[in-house]
């Protein structure tokens, strides 16, 4: 019989997953060199898709194409550090492919690029599309009569954009209760605070009057993350949203909350002392 882990157990393996995967992320981006990286929108998801591919999702890594297999998809392509990094962990990609970010011709550039043997489900980057894409394997999946649920992570920035409310609707409209869609609410955009570029006022409302499920969390808490992802009951019918508030740069104190960090390249000094305060 499966020996099935226990909550604590799968909190410890998130914590650490998250962290190994900051400092891979770093790494990543200092090699990138006068490429930058977007590190402050990918070290704000760690614990997300640390949660999702550490405890939450079912897949084989040995077969990335397995048919029943969870779907994820990050809408928020700018995010890859914090994607790519959960492949690696997960088992999907190797080591050696993840350190290949952003080399020419890699299959890991700054922004997804579709490749379902490595884990990549669709290519992303154009905001506002990922969670209408969601919806379309959503839809299939209902009519198919498959079980598996599709996961979308989408930026408060990007919910700036019409297509995310029509795919709302639609969610709603089809009654897709195998899709749950994730707002990493970090209030910060490529160019400034997201109430000043364009408010969204009251995220958790508008969710709602749309028709969907709403569940608000801490999103760097593995604890409050895995309890409104797994053990949370959804209603018959009802797609969900868990809007994760977080931090922008998370993890890196020069990094947090600081826009600057959107898309930068590293210098050799702050690479140390970021990974210092990360603990290597």
């Amino acid at each position: 019989m499966k020996n099935v882990p226990s909550r604590q157990e799968q909190i410890d393996k998130v914590t650490a997953m998250a962290q190994r995967m900051r400092r891979n992320a770093l790494k990543m981006a200092f090699q990138a060199g006068s490429n930058g990286a977007h590190l402050g929108p990918g070290l704000s998801i760690m614990e997300i898709t640390a949660s999702l591919y550490g405890a939450v999702m079912r897949f084989d890594p040995a077969d990335p194409r397995f048919i029943d297999r969870d779907r994820f998809i990050l809408s928020k392509g700018h995010g890859s550090l914090g994607y790519y990094t959960a492949l690696a962990e997960a088992g999907i990609i190797s080591t050696e492919e993840l350190f290949s970010f952003e080399e020419n011709g890699g299959l890991f550039p700054g922004q997804p690029a579709k490749n379902i043997d490595k884990g990549i489900e669709v290519s992303s980057g154009s905001l506002g599309l990922g969670l209408s894409i969601g919806i379309g394997i959503a839809l299939d999946a209902k009519r198919k009569g498959k079980g598996y649920t599709v996961y979308v992570l989408l930026g408060d920035g990007e919910c700036n954009e019409g297509t995310v409310w029509e795919a709302a609707m639609a969610a709603a409209h089809f009654h897709l209760d195998n899709i749950v869609a994730i707002v990493d609410n970090n209030s910060m955009q490529s160019d400034g605070p997201t109430a000043s570029i364009l408010d969204m006022i009251d995220l958790p409302s508008k969710w709602k009057s749309f028709g969907w499920y709403v569940k608000q969390v801490n999103g760097h808490d593995p604890a409050s993350l895995l309890a409104a992802l797994i053990d949370d009951k959804v209603p018959t019918g009802s797609p969900s949203v868990v809007i994760a508030k977080t931090i922008k740069g998370k993890g890196v104190s020069f990094m947090e909350n600081n826009n600057m960090w959107h898309h930068n390249r590293l210098t050799k000094e702050q690479y140390d002392a970021a990974l210092k305060e990360l603990g290597e």
